[in-house]
């Protein structure tokens, strides 16, 4: 599935549960940030990041909480190619 709203999209894999409410999806944390086109900064994470979806603000001027529980989503079916992942590629190194 495509998850988006106005600040970004990331692609997830779906499990229907009915221990979830009605209209609630849960992402869970954890992937790393791997954008389709790393030159453009609106790309679609096809890894599953949620920090795509969410707001970089702070809590309050103490702190910087996560704000991943109070984000809407919608959702889509992604019906691509599945790009592959590369996050877990090592860097191009390039000589002197």
């Amino acid at each position: 599935m495509r998850v988006f709203n106005d600040r970004g999209a990331c692609l997830a894999g779906v499990i229907v549960d009915s221990d979830l409410r009605s209209d609630v999806v849960q992402l869970s944390t954890g992937a790393w940030y791997d954008p389709l086109d790393p030159a453009d900064p609106d790309s679609l994470c096809v890894h599953g990041n949620p920090n795509v979806l969410t707001p970089d603000i702070g809590t309050s001027s103490l702190s910087h909480g996560c704000t991943g529980q109070h984000v809407l989503v919608q959702i889509e079916k992604f019906d691509g190619a599945l790009p592959p992942v590369k996050a877990f590629d090592p860097p191009v190194l390039r000589s002197r």
